[in-house]
């Protein structure tokens, strides 16, 4: 039962006016804000993912013309990438349950906080300006010398965007470092940290590293672009791989960015829905320190046929399959962790195990890409993109999904409909794989990939992709209705509907301002779960009507 007196006193001074929440400090307010903005420029690149992939339903190009086709797979790209993939789970997940998993009232900067918002939306606001002043047709990875030198000129415009929206990254990665480091609740040491904040905390290790030479790199296509100075167009003296070394030093690394935090999640929801203690705990957390540093060895596998060394391509291949060793830890540790659990079928256990199957299908065929002789046959073809999506879409949004249904109790109070939920996890596993299975057969088949136009015979396939793609769509477009219908009509939800372990739950849902109303001290082990405890049934992770009159706060 809430103590409702206390739980008054916490909001005497909230001021709940629509512009306060533009000048708020609170950590989980950021959060909603980070939710917000993350969906709408989701939105915009899922649409323009849906244009370029109706072209590609027939073998001409009959819907749109090749120069529109070239700019809506970039803005793609740029906004997959730069404003949905790379922040989605740091910014939103990262900053509502950080703080309250180690017992803290706030990151350790909260106007930094807001601060990291705002610049956000200002680098996504110039990177969709660049639409109206003609669109970029670079590709996301903006290759020198055509972005440097060709190409439309709004290529400064998103360049600019993508080198703001960077620091957004780095403030956010700085807080959660000082965050972790200085705020952690007594008796709340290291390996009593739940794994989500040890994958942030080498997430934001990355971030830090990495992201400041993306930014530098961009600027410098900017200063060639406009003044002429000879730094990757050849004809000015310029060398373009600089480029590419330069933007897949950061850029592989921010792989590891994009699928870290939804390793994190994995790991909070296979250990409350199998009931079990994580198998191998220190495992997976060193595992986490292990990919974040191995990733910066790795970018040249990028690069094996533009000419570099075979004996650099030999040592890059090398450590490319040795950057696989501590993500196939994670896996197997995952399954060991589900073994003979009492495994029970919600829909973030459902979105967790998906994460597992796709995961381990994009990590496989990267095996594949990491081997030089198969790598120069697939190159640029069909077989990255589909690669690329199964650790990306299928791990980072499957892992995103799931947190954001394992949690939405705890940051709204309210439950979402569970029917609903577990049809949209089948959903988007089945348009996901309809849609990216189809494309490795087109790869190895020598489809080369940002080609509008290709023989007849791959028609078949490309049907398949695009109906996957439909499919898919629908899938993510379920979780939008039914999460904002629970707002107002969802059944409230206790302080722990799923008896999960974690001081985020020993709080109310939603929790008040400051979060803790004594300051906690943890005395137990991590994932402290009893295997013989089932999991609630439904009817006891909701409060009943007439306790939730008593427990309403207006």
């Amino acid at each position: 039962m809430i103590d409702v007196a206390r739980k008054e006193r916490n909001y005497v001074d909230a001021d709940y006016s629509v512009w306060s929440w533009f000048l708020t400090t609170d950590h989980k307010r950021v959060a909603i804000l980070y939710l917000i903005s993350i969906t709408v420029f989701f939105m915009l690149g899922g649409a323009a993912a849906v244009l370029f992939r109706l072209e590609l339903m027939t073998p001409q190009p009959d819907f749109v013309i090749p120069e529109t086709y070239n700019k809506l797979f970039t803005l793609h790209g740029i906004l997959m990438v730069f404003f949905y993939l790379i922040p989605s789970i740091p910014a939103v997940l990262g900053n509502f349950l950080l703080p309250l998993m180690i017992g803290a009232k706030d990151v350790a900067f909260p106007k930094l906080n807001l601060a990291s918002w705002y610049v956000y939306m200002v680098g996504g606001v110039l990177t969709v300006a660049a639409i109206v002043f003609g669109g970029v047709d670079t590709g996301w990875t903006f290759y020198t010398p055509y972005s440097s030198t060709y190409g439309n000129s709004a290529v400064l415009l998103a360049g600019l965007g993508v080198f703001v929206v960077g620091f957004s990254s780095i403030l956010t990665g700085i807080n959660f470092l000082a965050t972790i480091h200085t705020m952690r609740a007594p008796g709340l040491t290291w390996f009593r940290l739940p794994l989500f904040v040890w994958a942030h905390y080498a997430t934001s290790l990355i971030i830090i590293l990495g992201t400041p030479v993306v930014s530098i790199t961009v600027l410098l296509v900017a200063v060639e672009r406009l003044f002429g100075v000879g730094i990757f167009d050849p004809t000015l003296g310029g060398d373009p791989l600089l480029f590419q070394h330069l933007f897949w030093f950061y850029s592989h690394p921010a792989v590891y960015i994009m699928i870290l935090p939804s390793m994190g999640v994995i790991s909070e929801i296979i250990a409350c829905f199998a009931r079990k203690k994580v198998f191998g705990y220190h495992f997976i957390a060193f595992s986490s320190l292990a990919i974040a540093l191995l990733g910066f060895l790795v970018w040249g596998h990028h690069m094996y046929v533009s000419g570099q060394s075979m004996y650099a391509g030999f040592v890059f291949s090398f450590l490319t399959m040795l950057v696989g060793v501590p993500s196939a830890i994670k896996v197997f540790n995952w399954t060991a962790t589900l073994y003979k659990g009492q495994v029970s079928w919600t829909t973030p256990m459902m979105y967790a195990l998906g994460f597992i199957g796709l995961f381990t299908i994009g990590g496989l065929t990267g095996l594949f890409l990491a081997t030089l002789g198969i790598d120069v046959h697939v190159h640029d073809t069909y077989f990255v993109v589909a690669h690329f999506h199964y650790i990306m879409v299928g791990g980072a949004s499957m892992g995103y999904l799931g947190g954001l249904h394992f949690w939405w109790p705890k940051m709204t109070g309210k439950m979402y409909p569970e029917t609903w939920g577990r049809f949209s996890a089948i959903v988007v596993f089945v348009g996901f794989n309809l849609t990216f299975f189809p494309q490795f057969l087109l790869g190895y088949m020598g489809m080369p990939r940002r080609y509008h136009m290709y023989p007849e015979e791959f028609q078949v396939l490309n049907v398949m992709s695009t109906a996957g793609a439909s499919i898919m769509g629908v899938g993510y477009l379920l979780p939008l209705g039914y999460l904002l219908w629970s707002l107002w009509y969802g059944k409230n939800a206790t302080s722990n509907p799923w008896d999960a372990r974690g001081l985020e739950w020993t709080i109310e849902s939603p929790p008040t301002p400051h979060n803790f109303h004594e300051k906690p001290v943890v005395t137990t082990e991590v994932y402290d779960y009893d295997p013989e405890q089932p999991l609630p049934p439904p009817s006891e992770r909701v409060v009943s009507p007439a306790e939730s009159e008593t427990e309403t706060v207006q």
